[in-house]
């Protein structure tokens, strides 16, 4: 096809809108294949659930779910532990959530599935409202549909309508029994949260740059219901104690302060004088090797006119045009060197120039703009990364700062 032909054109658009059209026809028998096959209480799904393996159905099409031994145990215990309770030293149950059951599997040293390298709540909490355990199987539960807002397409899951639905007895066998199933479901609706609002607001300035400084995960705002914020690490295996999330920003401030005062300390011993006048040695010095190649790169030349006109014999040529060789292989590395030394010194200097106004700007407006989303911005601009680091609660008395802050800037990197 020639696309500046219009009849070219013409065509091409043509075939493109019949591949669409056939593309969904193939995509529509697929679906309904599967469908039908979850009617028949065969397993149409990719990766089967925690607990399960897929097998090929003997003497017919498809697949169903057969027990794997180790993993039916798992899931018959996470049942036991959610709707009994975990039996304490004096013999009785005490009942524990959904965190204390990944962490007691944590300790146990129960493998998570699909290669995680942790238990996590939304795990557990899909195992105990997954009826697959039951011996059924859903299909269509949910869906995908597209809605325009200010011209832009968003995608958003919704629940299928009963009639659309799928919910059959499967031609697996079950795991847990009926009583465990429903018992499962009350406690998770006494204890259940609600799903949060799209018109969610952004309350965390420090989103996306303070983290864990053990286990490197991020840091999460947690408020309570007295009014108070907390920071805590998402990571519920990691050993970091959290705390008031004022004392937390207070101290990022005086920290950022501190280093923007040590800064400008160091700005002073080097003036820009100093870093101009490194800058313009290194740009003579580089200047210097490109004129070194050029003159070697004629005396290459020479060494093939003299073995032209018989003045070198090919042991003298090979000698002269090897050494040549290397010498322009060394001056060409140095010119590397110096042009990145150069690149990085001149991102340095512009770096210098600008980082102190804005984070000057930045402890002065911090305290007077509207939102945490208006800080977060200035906050990005200066700073590349905060790590928190905290072993021990603190005192009931105080004090209530005993955490360490480490602040990573945005300064370009020294090669």
């Amino acid at each position: 096809y020639d696309p500046n032909n219009e009849f070219d054109e013409e065509y091409f658009e043509f075939g493109l809108f019949m591949s669409r059209r056939e593309y969904k026809a193939i995509n529509r028998r697929l679906q309904r294949g599967r469908a039908a096959a979850s009617r028949e209480g065969k397993f149409a799904g990719g990766t089967p659930p925690y607990g399960y393996e897929a097998v090929r159905l003997t003497n017919d099409k498809g697949f169903t779910l057969r027990p794997k031994e180790d993993e039916a145990e798992i899931i018959k215990y996470i049942f036991r532990l959610y709707t009994q309770g975990d039996i304490q030293p004096d013999g009785t149950l005490k009942y524990i959530g959904i965190r204390q059951i990944c962490k007691k599997l944590h300790d146990l040293g129960v493998p998570p599935p699909r290669n995680s390298k942790y238990w996590r709540d939304t795990t557990v909490g899909y195992i105990l409202k997954n009826p697959v355990y039951l011996g059924r199987i859903r299909w269509n539960t949910t869906f995908t549909k597209k809605i325009v807002q200010n011209g832009v397409i968003h995608k958003e899951r919704a629940v299928s309508p009963a009639n659309e639905s799928i919910d059959v007895d499967g031609l697996h066998p079950p795991i847990i029994s009926q009583e465990t199933f429903d018992a499962a479901q009350s406690i998770l609706k006494q204890h259940g949260h609600g799903p949060v609002r799209k018109t969610y607001k952004m309350k965390n300035p420090f989103s996306g740059l303070l983290f864990c400084g053990k286990c490197g995960w991020p840091m999460k705002r947690k408020s309570i219901p007295n009014g108070n914020a907390y920071w805590v690490c998402v990571n519920s295996y990691c050993t970091n104690v959290s705390s008031r999330y004022s004392i937390v920003e207070k101290q990022i401030l005086s920290a950022l302060s501190d280093w923007l005062y040590q800064y400008q300390l160091e700005c002073s011993n080097s003036s820009n004088h100093d870093d101009e006048a490194d800058i313009a040695l290194k740009n003579k010095a580089l200047n210097k090797a490109r004129r070194d190649i050029e003159a070697l790169n004629k005396q290459l030349s020479r060494t093939h006119d003299l073995l032209e006109q018989g003045v070198y014999d090919i042991d003298t040529f090979l000698n002269r045009s090897r050494s040549i060789s290397e010498r322009i292989s060394a001056t060409n590395k140095t010119i590397d060197e110096l042009s990145a030394s150069i690149q990085v010194d001149s991102e340095r200097a512009a770096s210098r120039a600008n980082i102190i106004p804005k984070v000057q700007h930045l402890l002065s407006a911090y305290n007077e703009l509207p939102d945490a989303q208006s800080k977060n911005l200035l906050l990005r601009e200066v700073i590349e990364r905060i790590e928190y680091i905290k072993d021990k609660p603190s005192p009931h008395n105080g004090p209530f700062d005993n955490f360490e802050i480490v602040i990573y800037p945005k300064l370009p990197s020294s090669k």
